[in-house]
């Protein structure tokens, strides 16, 4: 019981010090890309060093369900202590962008449940599942593409990525690009896909920055692996 009071007192702590460090104007711009926070990512980061890892506490942050907590949970976490249950409900209950994102790879990525996950998420009805699934795969693609139907993930790309919603269609846009990237074989056809698609073509780029177009992205890699 004493054990569970600290936790909670701790939380209660935590909770106070995000709540300081809420910024109005950091908030307005998270909002349009879909995020419900407003604390400065250096500042949350430096939070977490302060706090150093501590399981039961990222446990309880998460619980909290506010996602400034839900994302120092992230940092402060052991990856490997989550079961294969618990990192399906937390997916699952992931819904902002960046608390998804850093869920995928900060943890999920970490854990000898990945791969069992990336096969169960894959073609999970709710695309922001399904786009944690597609995450986990292009993960496989560019460092254990062995057992990976690279021809099979490129037929499914060509007929669904083109009308999927935003976030799994981002998933699998990024998975066209690291085949592309990384397997010359399938090089020219995941180009021409993304010449077809025309899937994220006129996203703005910002100067100096590659842009996520598949065909721009893929040869931009490669020219800069080659040296050409």
């Amino acid at each position: 019981m004493a054990e569970t009071t600290l936790t909670e007192t701790t939380v209660a702590e935590v909770m106070a010090e995000l709540a300081a460090l809420e910024d109005p104007k950091i908030r307005a711009v998270n909002e349009k890309h879909g995020d419900d926070h407003g604390v400065n990512l250096s500042k949350l980061r430096a939070l977490a060093k302060q706090l150093k890892t501590q399981q039961e506490l990222a446990r309880g942050l998460w619980a909290t369900g506010d996602t400034s907590a839900r994302l120092l949970a992230l940092l402060i976490c052991r990856p490997k202590a989550f079961e294969r249950d618990e990192l399906d409900t937390m997916l699952r209950e992931a819904r902002k962008p960046k608390v998804h994102d850093w869920l995928v790879n900060y943890v999920v990525k970490k854990n000898r449940h990945a791969e069992d996950l990336r096969l169960t998420w894959f073609s999970d009805p709710d695309p922001v599942v399904a786009g944690a699934g597609w995450a986990l795969t292009t993960e496989r693609v560019a460092k254990k593409p062995e057992g990976i139907d690279l021809p099979g993930l490129l037929d499914i790309i060509e007929a669904q990525m083109k009308d999927a919603p935003d976030r799994l269609q981002w998933a699998m846009n990024n998975c066209l690009a690291q085949i592309g990237i990384d397997h010359a074989e399938h090089r020219a056809r995941a180009i021409a896909i993304g010449e077809r698609l025309e899937v994220l073509k006129d996203y703005p780029t910002s100067p100096g920055c590659t842009s996520p177009f598949a065909p721009t992205w893929i040869n931009e890699m490669v020219r800069r692996q080659t040296g050409d």
